[in-house]
């Protein structure tokens, strides 16, 4: 890998163009999305072909690669290009300048002299009284790096920059934030440590992502002076308010007792500019001005799972079983995204039933993502992270070796199944000792087959056994004490999903019958609410569970 450890390439991390462009990056927003618009790669030693998805950066209207030791043929370019300047001097390439390249609409300079490899001669059906160029000439000395403003893609022959090159793509061409508003390029200056930087990938979407910047005035008018208090947490405090095209947002402004720091602001800021996904809280932008830190994000008008389940009483709502496991759903594939991006797992640390959000079709959004990191990965030189979570929800195994991993979530998640199912609050030390921890209370109930006495009782005679059996023992297979045993979060999207299904068909069935009732049929027959087994106590790898075959097994150790 001719480019690996290159200088230009180690200052490269999270998004290309937000909250800061990177070294030599210019952007600017287009049509209310910040793309790259001009890329300079000039004297960095960088060697290899030049990546045909260069020509992928359509916007790109200055491009300069020369100086380096790029070789191979010239890529194609698409007749949508933008680009208005190209030099590609001094270099080893070969060929010829392809039409694709001279025939660009608004191209008016190209400068591809001493490749001594390269043809000198431009097709003759290049447009000459538009276009200036250097004819392929030579000069001895060679010409100094341009100080511009841009970076981009690089070597196809090194891996490390087609990686880069398709990092600087997925972050322009994730799905679109619902933030329209210009950004104005006044970014935060982000420290060196920041935790999150973006994997490598070769997927591209066709949407770019959108973080806007608000300034304090803008912030104060949208909040009328952060009049309206929906909310508070370790960051601080969470205010309602109305942007000037009328979207309700939330906004979170970090207070001075704040329990989470600057690394805390940085890190969600520089994830959720990299991440999209429909079960995921969208950032639309922030604001960083006389030392405040803001979020802001859509307002979630039905607020979160633990008002709906347990909260005050005026956000508290009984919520039926199928609404609940829809939910659950929802929450652990908005997980499944992030254990499963780019190849490397972003670990939540704090999973739980607050920061799960459910807008006004009470779709789930996993919410809050200041402590989230990367999962340390096999040869990492440093696994051991500060321990982050929140009591009741927290991994016994991560807390007492400070080793991170994605089963940290899915213990965390497991406790969210079972307030789902109860109803009650992960810890309440105002309840009878032994029901203290919800966790430990549901377990003697689960392995002795009594889930009727941890079942919420607002959904009782509301749910089909066999999807609940299916969500109770995901449940107890999350929460095992040693992660080894617990299965991975796409194991339980599937058990969920298999459970709504079960769900969904049960209460079509019941219509049915009400139906047949209703128009002097037969006599409507009970349908048997209960499910006669036993969950082993302990599911182990060498002795899978065979009392009920279409249920998941217990998980094999990972």
């Amino acid at each position: 890998m001719p480019n690996k450890g290159n200088d230009l390439l180690e200052t490269w991390s999270g998004d290309p163009c937000l909250p800061d462009h990177w070294p030599g990056l210019a952007c600017n927003s287009i049509n209310g999305s910040t793309v790259i618009t001009d890329l300079d790669l000039s004297s960095n030693q960088f060697q290899g072909s030049i990546p045909p998805s260069i020509t992928k950066l359509t916007h790109l209207k200055t491009m300069n690669l020369s100086n380096n030791d790029f070789s191979g043929e010239i890529p194609t370019f698409p007749p949508s290009s933008d680009l208005t300047s190209v030099d590609i001097s001094y270099n080893e390439l070969e060929g010829s300048v392809p039409q694709s390249l001279v025939s660009l609409p608004h191209l008016s300079t190209l400068n591809y002299g001493c490749n001594s490899q390269l043809d000198n001669d431009l097709p003759s059906t290049m447009n000459s009284s538009k276009l200036t160029t250097d004819s392929g000439a030579c000069s001895r000395k060679s010409r100094g790096p341009t100080k511009g403003i841009v970076i981009g893609a690089a070597a196809c022959g090194s891996a490390v920059v087609t990686i880069a090159l398709g990092t600087i793509l997925v972050c322009l061409y994730r799905k679109k934030l619902m933030a329209r508003r210009k950004y104005n390029g006044k970014g935060l200056s982000l420290g060196k440590n920041v935790v999150f930087s973006l994997p490598s990938t070769d997927e591209v979407f066709v949407r770019p992502i959108s973080i806007q910047t608000y300034t304090l005035q803008c912030i104060e008018m949208a909040t009328e002076k952060y009049e309206t208090l929906i909310g508070e947490g370790g960051f601080g405090s969470v205010y309602r308010g109305t942007l000037p095209d009328g979207q309700e947002v939330a906004v979170k402004v970090r207070s001075a007792t704040s329990t989470q720091g600057t690394r805390e602001f940085e890190n969600e800021l520089n994830l959720l500019s990299a991440l999209w996904h429909e079960n995921l809280v969208p950032l639309l932008g922030y604001c960083c001005e006389n030392d405040q830190q803001i979020l802001v994000y859509p307002f979630m008008s039905n607020g979160s799972l633990q008002d709906r389940l347990y909260g005050e009483a005026a956000k508290r709502k009984i919520l039926d079983w199928p609404t609940r496991l829809s939910i659950a759903l929802g929450a652990a594939r908005g997980l499944m995204y992030l254990h499963t991006y780019g190849g490397r797992s972003v670990v939540h640390r704090d999973v739980k039933s607050s920061n799960i959000l459910l807008d006004d079709s009470m779709s789930a959004k996993v919410a809050d993502f200041g402590f989230s990191k990367y999962a340390p990965q096999e040869g990492d030189s440093n696994a051991s992270l500060e321990v982050r979570g929140t009591a009741g929800y927290m991994d016994p195994e991560y807390y007492s070796t400070q080793q991170l991993s994605a089963k940290s979530d899915v213990f965390s998640f497991g406790v969210v199944l079972l307030e789902i199912i109860s109803g009650r609050e992960p810890l309440n030390i105002q309840r009878p000792r032994n029901e203290w921890s919800l966790v430990e209370w549901a377990k003697p109930y689960i392995r002795e087959s009594k889930i009727d006495e941890i079942v919420d009782p607002n959904i009782k005679g509301g749910y089909h056994a066999e999807a609940m059996w299916r969500v109770v023992e995901a449940a107890l297979a999350c929460i095992e004490p040693f992660s080894a045993y617990r299965p991975c979060i796409e194991d339980i999207v599937r058990e969920l999903e298999d459970a709504l299904i079960i769900e969904n068909n049960a209460s079509e069935y019941m219509k049915s019958i009400d139906s047949i009732y209703s128009l002097g049929g037969s006599n409507r027959f009970p349908i048997v609410m209960e499910k006669k087994i036993v969950v082993p106590p302990t599911p182990t790898a060498s002795e899978p569970s065979t009392t009920n075959p279409q249920t998941m097994a217990p998980p094999e150790p990972r």
